[in-house]
């Protein structure tokens, strides 16, 4: 993650790992198909997802950081 506080950098670090969000979830899902022969081991299912866990705390810290602070 960057450590830039100008918004506009923010904003776009943010788009991307929404987009990378989004792919992983694809993935995973085509992965689960139980019906596909290209089913994957549940130990790249589980790096995936905690991956995928990870991009989304990454994500919140990221929207936490674009809300401005209010003075006490």
């Amino acid at each position: 993650m960057t450590e830039s506080d100008d918004p506009a950098d923010i904003a776009r670090r943010l788009a991307e790992l929404r987009q990378e969000h989004r792919e992983l979830d694809s993935q995973i899902e085509r992965l689960s198909w139980p019906e596909l022969p290209h089913n994957a081991d549940e130990l790249t299912l589980k790096r995936l997802k905690k991956h995928r866990l990870w991009l989304k705390d990454c994500i919140a810290r990221l929207q936490s950081a674009l809300i401005p602070d209010e003075p006490a």
